[in-house]
């Protein structure tokens, strides 16, 4: 049995409009890109940037035992427990 579908909808300007309008099968990039960003959401603040006063409490006892660190390679941003060095 398929799964049923379901429409939605979201705005966006001008600029973009005119970009996705060029893309030849733009739902199911859409689709697509929706799917990959869900794979990449923190999982603390579920995606908002923002984190609650208690998950900032929780992160802040857990970051007395392990510590923000650069990537030498690709310059991002990763946690690294201060216990395994």
């Amino acid at each position: 049995m398929k799964k049923k579908q379901e429409v939605i909808t979201f705005k966006v300007d001008e600029d973009l409009l005119k970009v996705i309008n060029e893309i030849p099968n733009r739902s199911e990039f859409i689709r697509s890109a929706i799917v990959s960003a869900l794979g990449n959401i923190c999982p603390l603040c579920n995606g908002t940037g923002i984190l609650t006063p208690n998950q900032k409490q929780h992160v802040d006892e857990f970051l007395i035992d392990h510590s923000i660190e650069k990537c030498a390679d690709c310059q991002e941003r990763f946690f690294v427990c201060c216990h395994s060095q």
